[in-house]
């Protein structure tokens, strides 16, 4: 069997209180140890200001631009004007009073401001803190208080929430300046708080008058705090020092040596994954790091279609919700084919499947099948894809199939965590054997899995599995003002993820649960509520689940969204002519899903307290604006709780006294 990384410590069995671990893994470029960093790249200014050398005049950022409503096509500033604004915000944020190590928050949707208004915190050693686009006044409020900001760059239509009342630390703020422009009523608002609010023109002008020296940062100095949002509680700040961030971009370009297929500056990369998570973050620093393009979609994640035909991407990063949909609207599509064009098409599907299972590549596998079957799948994403990557949960293996033959292009899962600036672990493109798991630790990381006795994992057992640890160069230097954190989840150098995974005999990762949505029933038995929402999740029915027990009920529930093309297929086999929000009330409806899930628990073989036994149906998905799943499109458990505990009482109530 095929070896992808190196086994470099042996398992240690449980001794007194201290749990079994299992072997430690490397990359094979890591097996004699970590590479030597001969390179000029120490600082994420370094990322940045080298390329500007090296690629002057190449696209760095693009944008479109809405006129009358109306959106039209990408523009673009080179690496070299890009420069130029940094050096201008980085001047004016000097004259405007900040220092050294001061904290500047950027908060607002993707655009070339955001990554100007980081670029010039790097150029003088100030700490940048993005806020989510997507998070409430609450969480902003909080972040800016606990973070001791005192200047902000803000997207325009977020400067009236910044300024209400109910964001009670927007007075300790000091300067606004907008991406955009800044009106009358906004700045008589800041005014009367003692803030001042520049326009993104009027802050270049000061720049531009009063210049200053860069002063870039040693590798030792924090680049960001970024906040992650978290299922639960307030965010945490996680610190990331600019040698933590600069290694990951070097072991990200010795892991793509390796390979025939190699970025580019040619390459061209879609972001519209909020940057102010790590995934689109790292992304973007090595396409920066490789001269390449970043262009940013219009802010409608609705229309995301059309700015992918616009850009024509190269590259895409996505999280599985993603994926999800554009495999759903494919197998909507291949249904209202003709019987005869479908049987062509799974024919050809598992003709070129085959051949990838032998080891061909994918542009080797079929091109007649790619030509006949799969060309018009690959135009969907604007006919020059190269590589798809998954991150942020499991996606599917089915789903990764289907996009790996269907697409034309690489497509890979990676794992990771703010705390781990992101590229923990990746795939290897066109390695079939790693279908539906997230690839091999990175070049400067090293993974082992801890015994987790509540849920029956042992690295060591016959099925070896546990907590995922992680050690190595690419690790965060703690949290924000949160020591006791810190220790909680650091343990002997060793970062402990709260993720469930197993090590393959070839040494690859697969994540099989998440140990923090553990929660006990009042029978005494440990439910992983994540773990049984992503089994649930499976069946064709459910679009959106969220499982709810505790540990003063013995059963589960779930508040369920589902499939509309599925509900109205069997509706109409049902005679109910009723439209989709009519039948999401319909008994008959609820009784079904019940059934169905029941089926999914039978084929998993869940144990009985962790069938479903009630459901609520919801007509609309789970969604960012009311607070319902973070910007990853995770489950906020507490959040969903709160917006749904009328219905979870409602649905315990009558199955009480169904057994009464």
């Amino acid at each position: 069997m095929k070896s992808f990384a190196a086994k470099v410590e042996e398992g240690v069995k449980r001794e007194d209180a201290k749990p079994s671990v299992g072997p430690v893994y490397r990359n094979l470029l890591s097996e004699k140890g970590f590479p030597p960093r001969h390179s000029d790249i120490t600082t994420t200014w370094d990322i940045f200001s080298k390329s500007v050398e090296k690629f002057p005049n190449n696209k760095m950022l693009g944008w479109r631009q809405i006129v009358d409503e109306k959106v039209g096509p990408y523009m673009w500033k080179t690496y070299k004007e890009v420069y130029e604004e940094v050096l201008q915000i980085g001047s004016a944020l000097r004259a405007a009073g900040d220092e050294p190590g001061c904290r500047v928050g950027i908060y607002g949707a993707n655009c070339p401001q955001w990554i100007i208004a980081m670029e010039a915190c790097a150029a003088h050693t100030l700490i940048c803190v993005p806020l989510y686009d997507t998070l409430g006044p609450r969480a902003v409020d909080y972040i800016v208080d606990h973070a001791e900001i005192d200047f902000v760059f803000v997207q325009s239509t977020k400067i009236k929430g910044l300024l209400e009342p109910d964001c009670k630390s927007a007075k300790r703020l000091k300067t606004i300046v907008s991406f955009t422009n800044v009106n009358a009523e906004q700045s008589h608002k800041a005014l009367n708080i003692g803030v001042k609010a520049y326009s993104w023109l009027d802050f270049l002008l000061m720049g531009r008058e009063k210049p200053k020296e860069t002063n870039p940062p040693e590798p030792c100095n924090v680049c960001t705090i970024m906040y992650t949002s978290g299922t639960s509680g307030d965010p945490k700040g996680v610190v990331l020092t600019h040698e933590a961030a600069a290694t990951c971009v070097v072991g990200m370009d010795l892991c793509m040596d390796q390979f025939e297929e190699k970025m580019t500056p040619d390459d061209v990369y879609l972001s519209f994954l909020p940057l102010a998570h790590i995934l689109d973050r790292a992304t973007e620093e090595y396409f920066f790091r490789k001269g390449a393009s970043v262009g940013y979609y219009h802010g409608d994640l609705n229309a995301l279609r059309d700015d992918i035909q616009e850009l024509k991407p190269t590259f895409l990063a996505g999280v599985p919700r993603v994926f999800e949909r554009i495999h759903a609207e494919n197998q909507k599509a291949l249904q209202e084919l003709n019987p005869r064009r479908r049987l062509i098409f799974y024919a050809l599907y598992k003709y070129k499947l085959a051949w990838m299972n032998r080891g061909y590549s994918h542009r080797k596998a079929s091109p007649m099948a790619d030509f006949i079957a799969f060309k018009k799948i690959r135009n969907q994403l604007g006919g020059r894809i190269r590589l798809l990557v998954s991150g942020g949960a499991p996606l599917s293996p089915e789903i990764e199939e289907f996009l790996r033959v269907t697409c034309c292009c690489f497509v890979i899962q990676g794992y990771g965590l703010t705390e781990t600036l992101g590229g923990t672990t990746l795939g290897y493109p066109d390695e079939m054997c790693m279908l539906g798991t997230v690839g091999i630790p990175a070049v400067y990381n090293e993974i082992r899995l801890e015994e987790v006795p509540e849920m029956g994992y042992d690295p060591l057992g016959e099925n070896p599995a546990g907590e995922i640890c992680i050690r190595g160069k690419c690790l965060f230097s703690g949290y924000y003002k949160n020591p006791e954190l810190t220790e909680e989840v650091m343990k002997d150098g060793w970062f402990h993820t709260g993720d469930i995974g197993e090590i393959l005999p070839n040494g690859v990762l697969k994540i099989i649960d998440r140990k923090k949505n553990l929660i006990k029933l009042s029978q005494g038995e440990y439910v992983a509520l994540e773990h049984l929402e992503n089994i649930y999740g499976q069946n064709p029915l459910v679009q959106d689940i969220w499982v709810y027990g505790d540990s003063f009920k013995s059963m589960l529930v779930a508040v369920i969204v589902p499939n509309p093309e599925t509900v109205n297929r069997w509706a109409k086999d049902l005679g109910f002519t009723n439209a989709f929000e009519e039948l999401c009330s319909l008994s008959e409806l609820q009784e079904h899903m019940i059934s169905e899930l029941k089926s999914t628990a039978e084929k998993n073989m869940l144990r009985k307290f962790e069938y479903i036994k009630a459901v609520t149906v919801e007509t609309k998905p789970f969604d960012i604006e009311r607070d319902l799943v973070t910007a990853t499109l995770k489950n906020k458990r507490n959040s969903l709780l709160k917006y749904y505990k009328v219905f979870i009482d409602e649905m315990y109530r009558k199955l009480a006294s169904k057994r009464s």
